[in-house]
C-alpha cells in the first residue's frame, strides 16, 4: 500500500533523511540559474507585466487554489518559454510513486504539471496554495523529482506558492545531491521577477535540447 507524499513529507529534513539528500553549498553546482540567461523581447517583457498585473490584481482579496495559480502563471510562462512544443511533451496531474528500498515504503502522488523530452523530466512544476510556504513545496517536490526513472541527468524543478517562484536542481548520481536558487517575488517593487523565471526557464529548456 502507498501513501500519500503530501502526508508524509512534511519537512526538507524529512526529504533529506529519507533519500539520503545533501544540498550542495557551492554556488558552483548551479549555474543554471544565473549565467548566461537569454534576452527577452519587448513582446514578451509586455506579456510578463500584464501576467503579474492579472495575478496581483486576482490575488488580492485571498490566497489563490492551485488550478487557479496554474491558469494565471504556469500555463502562460510554460507557452512563452516554448517548453510546450517540440521535443517537449506537457503532462498535467501526472501520477508518480517513489519507492524507498530503506523504510519498505512506497510515496504516491501527482504533479501539477510535468515535462517531458524523451526520458528526462526537464521541469516540475509543484504549484502550492499562497498561504503555504516553500518549506513545504520543496521538499515534497525533491521527493517527485526522486521518483525519476532517469537517474544519469539533472533534472530541474520549479516550485511556487503563486507570490514567488523558486528553481530546484538535483543530481541523483553517484549521491542524492540537490541546490536551490534565489526566490523570485511577484510583490518585488523595484522589478517584473517574472522576467527572470522565464529566462531561467528557457535557459534550462536550451541546455536539454542541445546538450
Amino acid at each position: 500500500m502507498s501513501t500519500a507524499v503530501t502526508k508524509t513529507i512534511k519537512s526538507l529534513n524529512q526529504a533529506e533523511s529519507m533519500f539520503d539528500l545533501r544540498r550542495a553549498l557551492s554556488s558552483e553546482f548551479f549555474p543554471e540559474w544565473r549565467t548566461n540567461l537569454p534576452t527577452l523581447t519587448p513582446g514578451e517583457e509586455a506579456s510578463l507585466d500584464r501576467i503579474k498585473t492579472s495575478y496581483l490584481h486576482n490575488s488580492a482579496e485571498g490566497p489563490l487554489s492551485e488550478s487557479t495559480i496554474n491558469l494565471l502563471l504556469i500555463s502562460p510562462l510554460l507557452y512563452l518559454s516554448g517548453l510546450c512544443d517540440p521535443p517537449f511533451k506537457l503532462r498535467g496531474e501526472a501520477p508518480v510513486e517513489i519507492a524507498v528500498e530503506e523504510a519498505g515504503q512506497i510515496l504516491s502522488g501527482r504533479i501539477d504539471a510535468l515535462l517531458l523530452q524523451e526520458r528526462l523530466w526537464l521541469v516540475l512544476t509543484e504549484s502550492k496554495q499562497t498561504k503555504l510556504s516553500f518549506s513545504v513545496a520543496i521538499p515534497q517536490a525533491l521527493t517527485y523529482m526522486m521518483g525519476s526513472p532517469n537517474e544519469q541527468e539533472p533534472l530541474f524543478g520549479l516550485v511556487t506558492n503563486g507570490d514567488g517562484f523558486l528553481f530546484i536542481k538535483l543530481v541523483r548520481q553517484p549521491q542524492p545531491v540537490y541546490g536551490l536558487s534565489d526566490d523570485f517575488s511577484l510583490f518585488r517593487q523595484s522589478q517584473n521577477e517574472l522576467y527572470s523565471v522565464l529566462k531561467i526557464l528557457k535557459h534550462i529548456g536550451q541546455l536539454v535540447t542541445y546538450s
